[in-house]
């Protein structure tokens, strides 16, 4: 089997719009000044020349002239001089006039030719040297001319491109900026500028205003129905305590737990939606916090310690963090679920089928979940948003080994950034 050698790839930055347009516009230059050259060098030579021949032709009159009347020639004119071309003089003898580039005594020179008698020619020669100086000082004029010409197109041209790209740049950076969930963020273009890339500036804009307008009327009405539910489902709990002892009693009070459950969910989902929580920091150890879950779970969950530090944060939310990984890993997963803390990091682990593909590829989705597993689906989307609001990166993957692996990443010894004041609409968000 014959394998084709691979092609040559050509650098990343060869792709951009600065660097095809910086080449369209050099070739484009390089063509036109090409070819205005070519045409003003052969008009300007076809005019030297003409000028020159009329000058050789107007000395050979005079030159002829002197001959018949008998009189001394200047030395290099009459009958067959030396350096006479030997086209032209063929020509003269065949009884034509004519001229033709040529040199005399090493010089650049325009000969003159005319029959004379007995099959020889007399012929005349002008200097070509003044009108050759001109061509060629035309011909570096028109060069030099031509490289400024290119050189200041090209530096319009990619100032101008520039100005393109560095808004095309803008907008695609607050494109992701909306995508990673920043809804206020904005383009903002100049209301001067007219051109296509302002259009789909404002296309942007209007897309993330109506898109940001659509989630806001979703969490308010979440948070409604979540509020409005808590107060008939505190009546429902208190009636279902006092029906008699038995199936019917206890069935009605699990259902009425999960709604009470999902409610809280819901409400904590709509308070991690408006990001307006605000973490309350102190000091604890992490082995310490993962055990205390760990008991609170009621799970057989194993808890393997590599490195314990004591860190800054929020235990409340770092254990319904790890509560959730837990109940999630127990309830989808198998034993044995592992919670391992090693550094500033904890990691969840088990031996079941692993994560489905749309939750590694695009995150934890509300109200999703996989097969007849019970469960609404909330909560690893509340995990994400509780690491969100701790400053903590929050990573799930399958293991090459088999089953799930969660691994929650704290921030290091700076204050997580749920702590700022909230952000102002034409600020950029924070790196990371």
């Amino acid at each position: 089997m014959r394998v084709r050698p691979a092609r040559p790839r050509l650098p990343a930055w060869t792709s951009t719009l600065i660097w095809k347009a910086a080449v369209f516009i050099t070739l484009m230059c390089c063509g036109l000044a090409a070819l205005l050259g070519v045409l003003v060098h052969r008009a300007m030579t076809h005019q030297t020349v003409g000028t020159a021949r009329e000058k050789a032709l107007t000395k050979l009159e005079r030159t002829i002239k002197a001959y018949e009347t008998g009189a001394r020639l200047p030395r290099g004119e009459g009958i067959d001089p030396v350096g006479l071309p030997p086209e032209l003089r063929a020509l003269a003898v065949g009884g034509k006039r004519g001229t033709a580039l040529g040199e005399q005594r090493g010089r650049a020179a325009m000969w003159a030719a005319a029959p004379a008698e007995e099959g020889a020619a007399i012929a005349v020669s002008v200097d070509f040297r003044a009108s050759e100086q001109t061509i060629a000082d035309l011909d570096r004029a028109i060069l030099g001319s031509s490289g400024l010409a290119i050189g200041v197109t090209l530096l319009m041209g990619a100032f101008g491109v520039t100005r393109i790209t560095r808004r095309l740049h803008l907008t695609a950076q607050v494109a992701r900026r909306i995508t990673a969930g920043d809804l206020d963020a904005r383009v903002d273009d100049s209301a001067r500028n007219k051109d296509e890339v302002a259009a789909v500036s404002r296309a942007l804009d209007t897309m993330a205003a109506s898109l940001q307008g659509k989630l806001e009327a979703e969490q308010r009405f979440t948070a409604d129905v979540a509020h409005e539910l808590r107060t008939p489902l505190t009546g429902l709990n208190a009636a279902a305590e006092l029906l008699p002892p038995g199936r019917p009693a206890e069935l009605v009070r699990d259902r009425v737990q999960a709604m009470r459950s999902l409610t809280e969910d819901l409400l904590e989902i709509s308070r991690l939606d408006t990001r307006s929580e605000r973490v309350e920091l102190d000091s604890h150890d992490l082995a310490d916090l993962a055990a205390r879950t760990i008991r609170a779970s009621g799970t057989d969950t194993v808890l393997e310690v590599l490195s314990s530090p004591r860190v800054e944060t929020d235990r409340r939310r770092l254990e319904r963090i790890l509560g959730n990984l837990v109940a999630n890993a127990h309830s989808h997963g198998a034993a044995p679920v592992t919670v391992t803390v090693d550094g500033r990091t904890l990691t969840v682990t088990d031996e079941g089928p692993g994560y489905p593909e749309y939750l590694l590829a695009s995150g934890p989705q509300r109200f999703r979940t996989e097969g007849t597993n019970k469960g609404h689906g909330l909560g690893l989307t509340i995990a994400v948003g509780q690491a969100r609001t701790l400053g903590a990166t929050l990573a799930f993957r399958n293991r090459e080994t088999g089953g799930a692996e969660a691994r929650v990443t704290l921030p290091g010894p700076a204050a997580p950034g749920a702590t700022a004041p909230p952000r102002r609409r034409d600020e950029p968000p924070a790196r990371g």
